[in-house]
């Protein structure tokens, strides 16, 4: 995490002298004020993964030590190919789009928004990758 903090840190310094710079340049407020915003959510960021740094065991990359063979084994769970995520997207543009042109294309995907989110969350519950 300490590596993270580093650059999440640098990116937020680096608006620090950025901003002032566009401001005096263009004098747009609302990308200056879009600017801000960024700085501080990257000092947000680095100030929340410099707190967990500290909590948390250090990974093989954080430790001065640290070897390659450290960081064998087992990474975690990573998803099959699934279709959900295309479902839903399709949906989700269906729905945006019975925004704009109608509510009746919005209500007529609302069922099928509920259907695909189900699918999407339970889809490690039923079939071949079933847990």
């Amino acid at each position: 995490m300490k590596a993270e903090f580093w650059m999440m840190l640098g990116v937020g310094v680096f608006f620090v002298f950025v901003t002032p710079v566009y401001w005096v340049l263009s004098g747009d407020p609302t990308g200056t004020t879009a600017l801000v915003m960024t700085l501080l959510l990257c000092f947000m960021l680095a100030l929340y993964l410099g707190f967990v740094a500290q909590q948390v065991n250090p990974r093989p990359e954080d430790r001065k030590d640290g070897d390659i063979i450290d960081g064998a084994g087992e990474l975690g769970f990573f998803p099959p190919f699934s279709w959900w995520p295309l479902w839903c997207a399709l949906v989700f543009g269906t729905l945006m789009l019975g925004i704009v042109v109608g509510w009746w294309l919005f209500l007529l995907a609302l069922p099928f928004g509920a259907i695909v989110v189900v699918g999407w969350v339970f889809e490690y519950y039923r079939g071949v990758h079933a847990h």
